[in-house]
């Protein structure tokens, strides 16, 4: 396992830039661009750039954590570094739509103790020989597209213009969809393949987005697909029967549309 004086600290930086974006009010800043046909207006404020230092610090300490790790030799640690930045970057989403009260600390703790647990997972996934690797990859990977879907969820929630919603899903699919192909093919970089399931992902939201959908049932269309073509790449690369390669992808993308009725 980690150090758990590192782990600590980490966790207690990453509460800290948070609880602190309560406290400061740091002026924000409009970028405007004109392009042919479109005006374009962004605006930096204080949270924006909070949840984007909280996920340069996860990158970085997730980096921090994991060089010591006893049978690292030279593996490449960039992979292992999306989905603590991606964590860290989304638990800003939800905390900047709370009023600051008990259950905006309770939800700062639940983002910070799953933030804990994508690190020892990581942490663990390095080593293919240890007998944990299969439970913490599957873990990692229920919680990438668990972020996803909060990150799809709470974009359409805040009634977020197409312009921005397709460049934050295209990049959100394809780190979810490589980083999952990644621990499912033992490290293999698949990007072309994720960048495949990236596009027809993107091309569903564009098509949906102005559907009267409520947006739990929004990031749910979304998911099933994401998961789906994914899991259907990997039978694909590990050449499985069609009974097995069809079989996964199906359920879940059944699942998940039928939740989106039923649920949402």
């Amino acid at each position: 396992l980690p150090s758990a004086e590192r782990i600590s600290v980490m966790a207690a930086v990453i509460m800290l830039v948070y609880a602190l974006n309560q406290f400061m009010e740091l002026p924000s800043r409009t970028i405007e661009l004109q392009i042919p046909g479109l005006f374009v207006r962004i605006e930096l404020t204080d949270s924006v750039i909070t949840a984007m230092l909280a996920a340069g610090i996860a990158a970085a300490g997730a980096d921090w954590l994991l060089r010591d790790h006893p049978v690292r030799n030279k593996q490449l640690l960039f992979p292992h570094l999306l989905l603590p930045a991606i964590t860290a970057l989304v638990i800003g989403i939800p905390l900047n739509q709370m009023e600051f009260s008990l259950i905006w600390w309770v939800g700062l703790l639940a983002g910070t103790i799953l933030l804990v647990l994508v690190l020892v997972a990581e942490y663990i996934v390095i080593d293919t020989q240890d007998v944990r690797q299969p439970l913490a990859a599957a873990s990692l990977t229920a919680v990438g597209f668990a972020i996803y879907l909060v990150l799809a969820t709470t974009m359409k929630a805040a009634g977020t213009r197409l312009f921005f919603i397709l460049p934050a899903l295209v990049i959100a699919t394809w780190l979810v969809s490589v980083r999952s192909l990644s621990l499912r093919l033992h490290g293999e970089w698949v990007v072309y393949e994720a960048a495949i399931v990236s596009l027809v992902v993107v091309q569903m939201a564009a098509a949906i987005h102005y559907w009267p959908l409520t947006p739990l049932r929004f990031g749910l269309i979304l998911l099933g697909p994401a998961y789906a073509l994914t899991s259907l790449i990997i039978g694909l690369i590990e050449e499985k029967p069609v009974s097995r390669l069809v079989m996964e992808p199906v359920i879940v993308l059944g699942l998940s549309w039928l939740s989106a009725v039923l649920l949402a």
